[in-house]
């Protein structure tokens, strides 16, 4: 395989990475031999470590023009600014010096942090078209598991292979910045022994938990979005007054992030489990359609799960008529099997009336199948009760 800049990157990454364990390693060791109270000497295993950490922090490039500045003090000095403390007799000297001996470690957990942040924006777009790839792998494996089919069986499918080779690159793309997710190890038992039974697990089991767990290491809920406004206390006190607006600002949205909302709307919710990407579809705007099951708990009945596909049409000149729909009908077979129970069409514009009354027709119809319109009032309507999603994407 030729190298590519992200191979590239990651080498770098992983130099730095390197430099970074045996820093953060040397200056525990450095810190281990510090004296807990006042005491002049001298330790030339000290002074070497000192200076080994210079030289590995030398080696520390800057991330986003920043790096620290870390200057480590000798023993006797240690020891004199403890002295100086202690002889002022004041608790807020006393703790300052402390906090001076222990700032080298502050800072480097800082850059520790800020690489673990910038490594992973590196690797986000890479890892979710992997994740893409693996459930294209496993929605074709999925065909293998019939009734007749031994579990026992090895798998005779070169798509298998596929899979592990995604696997691999999603463990290299990972590496020790992000933790590994639930179900790490078992999605690599079950590759590993490969029969028909390992792959039901990797498909009801594994995969789900290790996908959510990626997610939402590469869209972490601590991640901050962005605020221009200081204190809230000044709003208010402006008292702002005037008409609020419903109407979100579509237009802000690319035809992928329109898709990545309604991404979002789905995960977010408790009814709904698994989504996932699908792969390009063959429609002329070369959008991607989104799978998740919808839950419906009944206390007597169960739990039923219905298939849903939900294609997304980011479209602000025109509205999705009859024929649209035809069309996305069509396209939606590309996804089965397993039995599709709802189709849903996202759009950021309208229907037309003759849209709708296709497809109410269509409900009333004995067609298992069930076609829901979600427009942009529907849209509307479920956002303003999620105003994160709304300031994430930038709506208001």
């Amino acid at each position: 395989m030729s190298d590519t800049p992200l191979n590239a990157a990651l080498r770098h990454f992983e130099a730095v990475e390197a430099n970074l364990i045996k820093a953060e390693k040397l200056l525990a060791e450095i810190e281990a031999v510090i004296p807990r109270g006042i005491s002049f000497s001298d330790n030339p295993d000290y002074e070497t470590n000192c200076r080994n950490f210079d030289a590995l922090l030398t080696m520390l490039p800057k991330i986003d023009g920043w790096k620290p500045e870390i200057v480590l003090m000798d023993l006797d000095e240690i020891a004199q600014n403890r002295l100086d403390a202690h002889e002022l007799g004041e608790i807020e000297c006393i703790v300052s010096v402390e906090r001076q001996i222990g700032e080298p470690s502050r800072n480097l957990r800082e850059y520790r942090y800020r690489f673990n942040q910038k490594r992973r924006e590196l690797i986000r777009d890479t890892l979710n078209e992997l994740i893409d790839a693996v459930d294209a792998n496993l929605r074709s494996l999925a065909k293998l598991l019939t009734d007749e089919a031994p579990s026992h069986e090895e798998i005779p499918d070169p798509e298998f292979d596929a899979l592990k080779g995604n696997v691999a690159q999603v463990a290299t793309l990972l590496g020790s910045s992000v933790t590994k997710p639930a179900r790490w190890k078992d999605l690599h038992r079950h590759m590993h022994f490969g029969t028909l039974g390992d792959l039901h697990d990797i498909i009801e089991h594994d995969w789900p938990s290790v996908k959510v767990g990626l997610r939402k290491s590469m869209y972490g809920e601590s991640e901050p979005v962005p605020v221009d406004v200081e204190d809230l206390g000044d709003l208010v006190s402006a008292k702002p007054r005037g008409p609020v607006a419903t109407k979100l600002k579509w237009e802000n949205l690319t035809d992928e992030e329109f898709e990545r909302l309604i991404f979002a709307l789905i995960s977010s919710e408790s009814g709904y489990e698994n989504p996932e990407w699908l792969m390009k579809t063959n429609a002329p705007d070369r959008g991607r359609d989104l799978s998740v099951h919808r839950l419906h708990s009944d206390a007597l009945g169960g739990t039923l799960r219905q298939r849903v596909i939900i294609q997304c049409k980011h479209w602000q000149s025109k509205s999705v008529g009859p024929a649209d729909i035809a069309t996305l009908k069509e396209q939606m077979k590309l996804w089965e099997p397993p039995r599709v129970d709802v189709h849903v069409i996202a759009t950021s514009g309208r229907f037309t009336s003759d849209a709708v009354s296709v497809v109410e027709k269509h409900n009333q119809s004995d067609s298992a199948l069930r076609v829901e319109m979600w427009a942009e009032s529907h849209l509307e309507r479920l956002l303003a009760s999620r105003p994160g999603i709304i300031a994430e994407f930038g709506l208001r």
